[in-house]
């Protein structure tokens, strides 16, 4: 009867049997032997040499990828539903030492080039205005809506042209790569992308996202370790954060929870169609829902988000069972 936050969902066992294995001793921080196995677990899956970083949070994940990507004086661009400009606390603004959000607009919260160009020229270049120094996108978007490989490739081509560096919050980056059915490379660093937050907590983790840094990135990896401890997420037994991403990845779990999820929106979105915000293309799900009938739906034990005027937003997570999920989807269909 939950359908408020994937967050709220269940640790998946072999995330849970990692932990007891990891717990041993071994060297502290990031030096013990699952940490240093994640630079090759990650280029494996991404089919490119990359670096890998654990933090506890997506927060940190995207606050610290963007302190090394632009300095504190410039600026970034994301969209105005950003999660980095809504639900975060400034967190961004704080780890760069005060870089500034550019916000932009776009249907289902995604950004288009006219859009970033609109916004690049409203920036003149003199010491006067913060110049811009990344652009952040969110795949899934905020309102559940997928990037394609080209959509993403073209963002990258405006930003390497002006010299930016191009981020994605991959919160919900398993979902998009659900969806699309495509190789994780094909929506990051072969369509442009610089670094990449890969999130694991909504999907079955418990305490432990990845900062993946693609190409030339790669050089801020130094960098980004100092940010990291200097902010407070140098954790003592790493270990254990390095062991659930690991898990993870062991036999595409990460894969097999976001299809799972998927499927579950799928089966609210086909019992609404006629009352679809956007189509349902991760895990989210937005209907239009007046404020009885959103009443009507918790009277009877459901437990989802109010989303603006006259909307809803439903999550499903991926430890829900179609059984679960069918009742929802029936209570919607008899409104």
């Amino acid at each position: 009867m939950r359908f408020f936050s994937d967050n709220a969902a269940a640790v998946s066992q072999p995330v849970l049997d990692a932990l007891a294995n990891a717990n041993s001793v071994d060297t502290a921080y990031d030096d013990d032997a699952l940490s240093q196995r994640l630079d090759a677990a990650f280029s494996e899956l991404f089919e490119s040499d990359v670096t890998a970083l654990w933090v506890s949070t997506g927060t940190a994940a995207n606050a610290l990828a963007l302190a090394a990507l632009c300095p504190p004086h410039g600026s970034i661009i994301c969209h105005r539903e950003a999660h980095i400009q809504n639900d975060e606390c400034g967190a961004p603004e704080f780890y760069t030492h005060g870089a500034k959000l550019l916000l932009g607009e776009g249907e289902g919260a995604k950004l288009a080039p006219a859009e970033i160009e609109r916004l690049a020229a409203s920036i003149r270049d003199d010491v006067h205005q913060m110049q811009i120094g990344a652009l952040s996108i969110t795949q899934a978007s905020e309102y559940g809506m997928v990037y394609q490989p080209d959509e993403v490739r073209a963002l990258a081509d405006i930003c390497h042209a002006k010299g930016w560096s191009l981020h994605m919050d991959g919160a919900r980056f398993a979902n998009a790569v659900a969806h699309l059915d495509c190789a994780p490379a094909d929506i990051s660093w072969r369509v442009g992308v610089d670094m990449l937050s890969f999130g694991c907590v909504k999907n079955g983790g418990m305490s432990a996202e990845a900062m993946i840094l693609f190409g030339d990135a790669r050089e801020k990896a130094a960098e980004i370790r100092y940010r990291r401890k200097r902010g407070g997420h140098l954790l003592s037994k790493g270990r254990y954060l390095a062991a659930q991403l690991m898990a993870m990845l062991t036999d595409d779990l990460w894969l097999a929870n976001a299809r799972a999820a998927n499927a579950g929106a799928k089966l609210i979105a086909d019992a609404a169609p006629d009352r679809l915000v956007y189509p349902a293309e991760a895990n989210e799900v937005f209907i239009t829902l007046s404020a009885d009938e959103a009443a009507s739906l918790r009277a009877a034990g459901f437990d989802f988000y109010d989303w603006g005027i006259g909307e809803a937003r439903f999550v499903t997570s991926w430890d829900q069972r179609e059984e679960d999920i069918r009742p929802l989807a029936a209570a919607i269909a008899a409104l």
